[in-house]
């Protein structure tokens, strides 16, 4: 059986992550938004997402291998801020079980309220 190969990536709140003011955390997640839209236009990322959980904050699907995707994860603004570590795990499924449509990635918090 074949396998196709994918990164999954986790970011978790840390706990000594910092308190930031209304103004700072918009525009850290504006970047860190932009940061994710960037890896997805150069076919790096296929699939990202906030999760529901308070530790576990956001998980990632990368096409690269571990090492490169952590080095990828570890730049976004809010990860090198302090917010997050990052969990960087292999993931393998039966060829052709899971397939990602092309989308369009918000590069910030403005792009996501657009209707």
């Amino acid at each position: 059986m074949e396998f196709d190969t994918f990164t999954i990536s986790l970011l978790v709140l840390r706990d000594d992550a910092p308190e930031w003011d209304d103004e700072t955390a918009g525009a850290m997640q504006d970047a860190h938004l932009d940061h994710l839209a960037s890896l997805h236009e150069q076919g790096q990322l296929v699939a990202a997402g906030p999760l529901g959980h308070d530790t576990f904050r956001g998980l990632s699907i990368l096409t690269v291998p571990p090492d490169e995707a952590r080095v990828l994860k570890m730049a976004d603004p809010a990860v090198q801020a302090g917010r997050f570590d990052v969990i960087v795990l292999p993931w393998q499924v039966p060829a052709g079980a899971v397939h990602f449509s092309p989308t369009r990635f918000p590069h910030s918090m403005a792009d996501v309220e657009e209707k």
